[in-house]
């Protein structure tokens, strides 16, 4: 697929197929976080990828929207350092934002649907996935084969008119 292709055909997926990821898919949506671009080069962020069912499951209850995430296939968590100043705080989430657009995006371009989920309780999330106290989870990215109906570039998105959002120029 190519990448405007990728990004015309990924979508928010909640329900997936029961079928496992092959682990070399895995490993190329990973990569596509490693490399993603990030504030001075700072890379301040870790990827927790979790495949178990039952460790699936416990995440799905740190935030009431999580509950896909029991049914994917797998979930990549994006766990970032605790930052005590508001600009820090401000440049990681900025950059988790970018490794989240690159992870969906290496999905959809493997026919791999993604629905992300925030993370409420982030000393359950801790627990579960067994961070250091200086670390959070900030964000859950659910990974699977969409349970209804393939990727594909979608035809008319739910989106504002291009002409209302693009100014150019001026606004």
């Amino acid at each position: 697929m190519e990448t405007l292709e990728a990004i015309r055909s990924r979508r928010n997926v909640r329900a997936y197929e029961p079928r496992p990821i092959p682990a070399d898919d895995l490993d190329r949506i990973l990569e596509a976080a490693w490399r993603t671009p990030s504030s001075s080069n700072q890379q301040r962020w870790d990827f927790v990828v979790v495949t178990d069912r039952a460790q699936l499951q416990d995440l799905a209850r740190v935030w009431r929207g999580a509950g896909h995430v029991a049914t994917s296939a797998a979930t990549i968590t994006l766990v970032a350092p605790v930052a005590t100043d508001a600009r820090t705080r401000e440049s990681i989430q900025y950059d988790l934002g970018q490794a989240t657009m690159s992870i969906m995006l290496a999905a959809a371009d493997l026919g791999i649907g993604s629905g992300h989920a925030a993370v409420e309780d982030r000393a359950l999330a801790g627990s579960i996935l067994g961070l250091p106290e200086d670390r959070f989870c900030a964000w859950l990215i659910a990974l699977g084969y969409p349970a209804d109906r393939p990727l594909r570039p979608m035809r008319r998105p739910n989106r504002r008119p291009f002409e209302q959002v693009v100014h150019r120029g001026r606004w």
